[in-house]
């Protein structure tokens, strides 16, 4: 939470809590990253308001105090540099990790190569294929932090009754993926070819520049929740059995890796792949067009998903431990 309210596509929040809850708001205000907000933030409590009806109203009050700043604030030009971009797979077909992942992997490494940071996450969906990151940790500790992760998730699972080589959904196994091996080669494809310099918490905030590693679960929401959290002002988010995914406050632009899916649901995806397959582009230039359109939407141009109104309800965090 502290991570969405001090989002750089957020231009202003209000904090409201119950009052006896275990998670407190006095809590969240304590959390480093809003100790640096340089003006007073709203916050209320339900009980010590006196309800419902006067927290909304009292809400509404400090909203319109907020907008004149919020709407004060004008574009100004910023070096590609500034850009942190999720990247995210679902819903993910035989062809993702010959199309849509490896062309979104080199316009990655061309945002990286600008000085700029790349993030991706899912660590149930690199298993079996993170030796392939290791090799590319810039020290021993960062590849160390990778492997801690995926060793959590194997105990997490075994826990639980489960397997962690058992992740293919039924959505893939309709389009082609046989196994979790399988599935994790096309996923990492989406990292491009940059080192790994950097292996992030989940919603931890995304200090370093370069290619970074996110532990999240594979579950597409919970997985760009955290990476949102952590500051990524942009997300890429390949599909190949088709995603509506959208994500407020950060543009979702969708990748189809095949031309079918592109055509049946073009008012969702905003960019095919699928010409890879057919010969008419090569990944790199699929990539060209992913990087440009990364710049486009980061200057104000609308993502189908945004025109679509999609991605209020997409904040969900990973829920950790029993209920009780």
């Amino acid at each position: 939470m502290a991570g969405i309210a001090t989002h750089p596509n957020i231009g202003g929040y209000v904090i409201i809590g119950l009052g006896c809850e275990v998670n407190q708001v006095q809590q969240l205000i304590d959390d480093p990253r809003l100790q640096s907000a340089t003006e007073a933030v709203p916050v209320f409590t339900i009980q010590q308001v006196g309800g419902v009806r006067k927290t909304v109203e009292a809400a509404i009050a400090s909203v319109e105090k907020l907008l004149p700043s919020v709407n004060g604030c004008q574009r100004t030009p910023q070096p590609i540099s500034k850009l942190r971009l999720a990247l995210n797979c679902g819903g993910s077909d035989g062809n993702s990790g010959i199309t849509c992942n490896p062309a979104l992997g080199a316009a990655s490494d061309t945002l990286v190569r600008h000085g700029g940071s790349s993030v991706f996450g899912e660590t149930p969906e690199i298993y079996g294929a993170e030796h392939l990151l290791t090799r590319r940790a810039l020290t021993q500790t960062i590849g160390e932090q990778l492997i801690a992760h995926v060793r959590w998730w194997e105990e997490y699972t075994e826990r639980l009754g489960a397997t962690i080589d058992n992740n293919p959904s039924p959505g893939n196994k309709i389009g082609g993926i046989t196994t979790i091996y399988e599935k994790s080669l096309g996923a990492i494809a989406k990292a491009g070819q940059a080192p790994l310099a950097a292996v992030y918490n989940y919603a931890d905030k995304i200090t370093e520049t370069g290619l970074g590693f996110m532990d999240t679960p594979g579950f597409d929401p919970v997985s760009m929740t955290g990476l949102v959290a952590g500051g990524c002002n942009v997300g890429v988010f390949t599909t190949g059995r088709g995603s509506v995914y959208g994500c407020k406050p950060t543009p979702s632009i969708k990748v189809a890796s095949n031309s079918f899916l592109a055509a049946r649901m073009r008012d969702d995806i905003d960019i095919n792949a699928g010409t890879i397959l057919e010969g008419t582009e090569t990944v790199e230039q699929v990539g060209q067009r992913i990087f440009d359109k990364i710049v486009s939407v980061a200057s104000g141009e609308k993502t189908k998903s945004e025109l679509a109104g999609m991605g209020d309800e997409e904040f969900a965090p990973w829920i950790l431990g029993p209920t009780m």
